[in-house]
């Protein structure tokens, strides 16, 4: 039996729900449903996971995609050791065999030659082949995988293939109503309430700059990170500048934009 005790998350995470997603997400897992995250970076699709994955008491194994990653690197590897050469179970395989949750980590990042590895997991047949080991590994009844998906990362390039798309059930996220994503930054940053709406209402201007140069708006994470420097005596318009204009784009008129927006709400 795979000890997958590391992967448990101990202690609730804080998630503040803004549609039916929880009770969706249990429905799906009842079943087994491979399930979509689908929405905008930094808008809560990791912490819900993590959450999710606390509240059903299911270890959670997370892989963050990216370019380079092969089929290797999920399922797993001969390695050389200490007694010679010894086969070493990928993060993919350890969820099959453990009946953990098994977290795609913005998918769209990886090649597609590589995420193909999951369609027979994704099926009813629920099984993984690891061809280096002429091994067929049944999915253990909790396994479940879960992938996150960016839309506004769509081109012909980066894309996920019509027949992954469709064995996934998907929920919708989007960034929250002012009240909620307040509540939220109040909650995560430790700062009044008053500074939450302020970081809000600056987030708003950013995100209806989306098209008009910026390929997102400020994000609820990064608003948490501009009031986490407010909470440690940072000026919030400096606050705002470090975790919001700088590291959201490089262009200086955006740059000038967004820094009369954050102007304009203070």
């Amino acid at each position: 039996m795979t000890n997958l005790d590391a992967y448990r998350i101990s202690s609730e995470p804080f998630y503040r729900a803004v549609d039916s997603e929880i009770e969706l997400f249990e429905a799906a897992h009842k079943s087994r449903m491979p399930v979509m995250l689908k929405g905008p970076t930094g808008c809560g699709k990791t912490r819900f996971v993590e959450y999710m994955a606390w509240r059903l008491g299911k270890p959670l194994i997370t892989v963050s995609c990216h370019e380079d990653m092969t089929a290797s690197d999920l399922v797993g590897r001969y390695l050389l050791d200490s007694h010679g050469t010894a086969w070493h179970d990928g993060p993919l395989t350890l969820a099959v065999r453990g009946g953990a949750i098994c977290y795609l980590d913005e998918i769209v990042e990886a090649r597609q030659d590589t995420t193909v590895v999951i369609h027979s997991l994704t099926d009813d047949r629920r099984i993984l082949t690891l061809e280096k080991r002429n091994e067929v590994v049944k999915a253990h009844p909790d396994f479940q995988v879960v992938i996150s998906y960016n839309p506004g990362y769509q081109s012909v390039l980066k894309d996920l293939k019509e027949s992954t798309k469709q064995r996934f059930s998907a929920i919708a996220f989007g960034y929250p109503n002012s009240d909620v994503e307040a509540e939220i930054i109040k909650r995560e940053a430790a700062v009044d309430r008053r500074t939450a709406d302020t970081l809000v209402r600056i987030a708003a201007r950013s995100r209806n700059l989306k098209g008009h140069g910026l390929e997102e708006g400020a994000s609820t994470r990064m608003l948490i990170n501009a009031g986490l420097l407010v909470a440690a005596d940072i000026p919030i318009e400096r606050a705002c500048q470090v975790a919001m204009v700088v590291p959201i784009t490089d262009d200086p008129d955006l740059r000038d934009a967004l820094t009369g927006a954050i102007a304009a709400c203070l």
